[in-house]
């Protein structure tokens, strides 16, 4: 009798008690949001490392699809945050027989606070032009410099004025000075960057690490090269070992080994 409601007291304990696998997570198990950005980190660098090794054109091609898939979602929001899905004023309409002058001002006005579609198209234009001409000049030039900065902004604000319309009738001098305008604000912004960011004198020893983190867009693991003392000098001697002690996931570690094989100038090398 006692053995048999032991017995069923194990059956209520067992039916009433966690599974296993929630009890392990309760007790400190791995955490699915860590284990989910992992993955995804994984997959970019997957991804990152088959663009490293793509033709030019195809780089650029899939860069420019990125970035005006993220431009268009990004100006189709902010067409979309007023009531009417446009701009919070009253539109006005042309006056008949307007001159030049004034429809280069309603198609301005038109561009600046049309609706979703509107928006969509115009900042899918300009980020994914300066996506692309970045990702040309990043590979021509073998760095991002200030010279493909400003390319990249002087492409994207001439297209964003041809297909917007807006500023003057000539549509061809119109994007000239648009485009010279975006390029002069973007290296503005790209030499108060470099100041704010000038590396001290004691970091003269990662200089071609920290360009080749930043070619490959894995900045944030300097950190992780500094902690383990890999500096410049070290660059050869690297494995996926010392990658791993001072804890850079398995995706960077292949990037960071495939760019010390294809470029010599990072180990010393002509």
């Amino acid at each position: 009798m006692a053995d048999g409601k032991r017995g069923e007291d194990s059956a209520v304990a067992l039916k009433t008690s966690p599974s296993v696998p929630m009890a392990r997570g309760l007790r400190g198990g791995s955490n699915p949001l860590e284990e989910w950005t992992g993955r995804v980190k994984a997959i970019e660098a997957g991804f990152r490392a088959w663009m490293a090794k793509q033709p030019i054109q195809i780089e650029a091609a899939v860069a420019t699809a990125v970035g005006a898939v993220q431009g268009g979602a990004l100006g189709g929001l902010m067409g979309s945050l007023t009531p009417d899905g446009g701009s919070p004023f009253p539109m006005p309409q042309p006056p008949p027989n307007a001159n030049p002058e004034a429809m280069a001002s309603f198609k301005q006005a038109q561009a600046l606070a049309g609706g979703p579609l509107v928006q969509a198209r115009n900042f899918a234009v300009m980020t994914g032009a300066n996506a692309g001409i970045s990702c040309v000049m990043r590979r021509i030039r073998g760095q991002e410099d200030i010279q493909g900065s400003m390319a990249a902004a002087f492409g994207s604000g001439a297209l964003f004025s041809i297909v917007s319309g807006v500023g003057t009738p000539n549509p061809a001098v119109n994007a000239i000075t648009t485009g010279v305008a975006f390029a002069v604000f973007q290296g503005g912004f790209f030499m108060i960057g470099q100041k704010f960011s000038k590396p001290s004198s004691e970091d003269t020893y990662y200089s071609r690490t920290r360009s080749m983190l930043h070619k490959l867009g894995l900045e944030k693991y300097e950190k992780n090269f500094k902690r383990g003392l890999l500096n410049d000098q070290t660059l050869p001697l690297l494995t996926d070992s010392a990658l791993r002690d001072v804890k850079i996931p398995p995706g960077p570690r292949l990037l960071i080994l495939d760019q010390i094989k294809r470029d010599p100038e990072l180990v010393g090398g002509k």
